[in-house]
């Protein structure tokens, strides 16, 4: 082999080995947790599946998680608004009630800048869930979305329900929630009657949950935001 084939060889061989490296070694540096394993009820052990497409170094089993159950409430309009409005988009929710004179407030002022960081992103949506159901109807949503600017072709306030929302909350968004006037008929204070979570929950486009950041802390709400883009780029990526 001559010094000119030599080198015509290498130049047609290293970039092939470096491609066949990439796909072999390459890692995605964009990454985000899963969060609530689905449990098989009958073992108690977490639920495992088998992978489509394990990689040499990788398990052919993997975690499956739970994912948001379907349901069917009211929107801000007085239209019905289910889970398959949410179908394929990746969402925010947060939970709130429109008597809410703590929290509340807060947590809606930065769900509204959340909001405005995707403003011109329609595969993204937010959910507002009212805890005061029975208080809460249509009129006071829609009041309660215009008192924060609220775009709600891509931001819907709901109601519907106690029997439907909270079930929805306690176990399908894994947030705490509790009505205290359940306990105490007493207490008449709206604020101290529903004791429901600050957290803004990130749910994927399958209905997995990808995050849980404090409504009312900016710096986890800026997490929120970038942890979004990492999900869409995740995304992007395996396209």
């Amino acid at each position: 082999m001559n010094k000119k084939t030599g080198i015509l060889l290498m130049i047609l061989i290293v970039p092939v080995l470096v491609y066949i490296s990439l796909k072999i070694f390459g890692q995605n540096h964009f990454s985000l947790p899963r969060y609530i394993p689905a449990i098989d009820s009958t073992t108690g052990e977490i639920k495992m599946a088998k992978r489509l497409k394990p990689r040499w170094n990788e398990s052919e089993l993997d975690t499956v998680f739970q994912t948001i159950p379907s349901f069917s409430l009211m929107d801000e309009r007085g239209k019905t608004f289910t889970s398959e409005n949410l179908k394929g988009k990746i969402y925010v929710a947060n939970f709130f009630f429109t008597r809410c004179g703590t929290i509340c407030p807060k947590i809606t002022s930065q769900m509204s800048r959340v909001t405005d960081a995707f403003i011109q992103d329609k595969d993204i949506h937010f959910i507002s869930l009212s805890v005061d159901p029975k208080y809460d109807n249509p009129e006071k949503l829609a009041s309660y979305a215009k008192k924060f600017d609220a775009d709600t072709a891509r931001w819907t306030f709901l109601t519907g329900d106690k029997k439907n929302i909270y079930p929805l909350i306690l176990k399908g968004f894994h947030v705490p929630l509790a009505d205290a006037s359940e306990y105490d008929a007493a207490i008449k204070n709206p604020d101290e009657t529903f004791i429901h979570s600050e957290r803004l929950v990130l749910v994927d486009k399958s209905g997995v949950i990808r995050g849980f950041y404090d409504g009312t802390d900016k710096k986890e709400v800026d997490r929120l935001i970038v942890e979004i883009k990492v999900l869409k780029t995740i995304y992007s990526t395996e396209n």
